[in-house]
């Protein structure tokens, strides 16, 4: 699993009924983009560090300027 800042990390839901969580990447603290990352979740605000596991996916998004 490799991030950038800006990348936002998508956890789909276990439950039926349950929505998936997501976080944008605010932090890189791995080597090479790995975890674990500083991210903030997008349904609380709240800032944590957070080592996503396999039910994780990253959406990279083109940076602009680059």
């Amino acid at each position: 699993m490799r991030a950038d800042i800006g990348d936002r990390i998508v956890i789909k839901s276990h439950r039926v009924g349950q929505p998936d969580r997501d976080c944008e990447v605010l932090e890189v603290h791995g080597p090479e983009g790995g975890r674990p990352y500083v991210v903030r979740w997008g349904d609380t605000g709240h800032e944590t560090l957070f080592f996503p596991g396999a039910d994780a996916t990253i959406q990279h998004f083109e940076k602009v300027g680059a």
